[in-house]
């Protein structure tokens, strides 16, 4: 292949991916941060879980797990419990098969069970406790290259 093929091609996969980024970035709805009352609320015992925008959530029904380029996502939580120890919910693992590439793949769904623990306080804002362990149990399925029981720090 031409030299100058090579760097057109390399070219447009560079731009392709910085407009993906860029897109997903500023669609993204604003949040606030928490407000006083999910402070107290979490200061009274109940850790969250921090998501990608670095925003304190407590039983969030969605959260991405791949921050840079969003390929892999939970999906439909519904959480049987979220304790100062724990939380446990199920729902879906969309994960991008990245096939032949991430921009061509295909999202599938994969059903989990989900299990936050080992509870620290957040660095951001050390008056809160967040969860720093994440377990994803595959229940039906699991993306290839995946063990059926994935164990994932996570960021503070």
């Amino acid at each position: 292949m031409p030299k100058r093929t090579v760097r057109a091609a390399v070219t447009f996969c560079a731009a392709v991916s910085l407009a993906a980024i860029t897109g997903t970035a500023s669609s993204a709805p604003a949040t606030s941060p928490p407000s006083t009352h999910a402070v107290k609320h979490q200061a009274a015992g109940q850790p969250a879980i921090v998501d990608c925008f670095w925003h304190a959530q407590v039983r969030p029904t969605d959260f991405i797990l791949a921050c840079g380029d969003g390929n892999s996502r939970l999906t439909s939580l519904q959480w049987s419990h979220w304790h100062p120890d724990s939380a446990v919910a199920t729902g879906f693992n969309v994960v991008n098969d990245c096939k032949p590439y991430c921009a061509a793949g295909k999202f599938h769904s994969y059903a989990v069970i989900v299990r936050l623990e080992d509870p620290q306080p957040w660095k951001k804002h050390p008056e809160l406790s967040h969860y720093t362990q994440i377990s994803l149990v595959y229940t039906k399925g699991k993306p290839d290259g995946f063990e059926r029981w994935v164990d994932l720090p996570l960021w503070n």
